[in-house]
Formats: structure tokens, C-alpha cells, sequence
């Protein structure tokens, strides 16, 4: 798992997390994110890639998202909001990016940024939609275990 790709998602969540609650453009988040960081260590392609896709579709992220939680989109926590949208994006738009990955790093980034066992809550909606969005690479994963 490349490192640079781990920062490019911590950079997103802070980048969505931050355009949630302030609704700023989002170029310009984007440049006050990557300004505060060693561009040398993110892979900023997949950065402003992950940022503008679900910035673009955020609608669509949302109605992916509705289904497997248990609660409104609207009451979720903001950094977890941020996590599971960016999970979505990456498992609905990235296949090249194993679900595993992104599953692992959406929890990953869950306990670094969200409340104290939001981790788990990220873990068990995004494994959710795993199933739907990746249900042959997921089948596949299950069936040579």
C-alpha cells in the first residue's frame, strides 16, 4: 500500500470534512490542504482526484450511503460523514483499488480523526456496501478463504 495514496486520503478527509462545515470553494480548500503539507509525501493527483469526485457527486455518495446506515446521512458525525463518502467514492469509482484497502484505510483514518469507536460504525457501513458495489471481487475474496 503506497504511503503517498494513505496521505492523499488523510489530505481528502481534512479537505471534505472542512468543505462540509464551512462550504468553501473547493479549489480553494484544496490549495490551503496541500499548502500545510510536504506535497513530496501525497500523491496529489489521487488527492484532487478523490476531493473533486466526491465534491462532484456528493448527492450520488449520499444515496449510495443511505441504505446501510441506520441513522440519517444528515446526523451522521462530520468526520466520519467525510470517511464513508470518500470509502464510497473510492469502492464505487477506484476498482482498482482493492475493497480491502479501502475498507482498512477508511477505518484507519476513522480512528485517527472520528470519535472514539466511530472506526466501527465506518468499518460495518463501508463492508456493507462492499458487498453491493464489489460483490464479485468481494465473492471472490470470501470463496478462496
Amino acid at each position: 500500500m503506497s504511503r503517498t495514496r494513505s496521505q492523499a486520503r488523510r489530505c481528502a478527509v481534512q479537505a471534505l470534512y472542512q468543505w462540509q462545515l464551512t462550504g468553501e470553494d473547493v479549489a480553494e480548500v484544496a490549495a490551503q490542504i496541500l499548502e500545510e503539507k510536504d506535497s513530496k509525501k501525497v500523491d496529489v493527483s489521487y488527492f484532487r482526484g478523490l476531493l473533486s469526485g466526491v465534491v462532484k457527486q456528493v448527492d450520488k455518495m449520499d444515496a449510495l450511503l443511505a441504505p446501510a446506515l441506520d441513522r440519517s446521512v444528515d446526523s451522521l458525525d462530520p468526520v466520519e460523514l467525510a470517511i464513508m463518502r470518500m470509502g464510497v467514492y473510492e469502492l464505487q469509482y477506484n476498482l482498482e483499488v482493492p475493497y480491502r484497502v479501502v475498507i482498512n484505510e477508511a477505518v484507519e483514518l476513522a480512528k485517527t480523526f472520528g470519535a472514539d469507536q466511530g472506526h466501527k460504525y465506518v468499518n460495518g457501513v463501508l463492508d456493507k456496501l462492499a458487498l453491493t458495489l464489489r460483490s464479485t471481487e468481494c465473492r471472490k475474496k470470501r470463496s478462496s478463504q
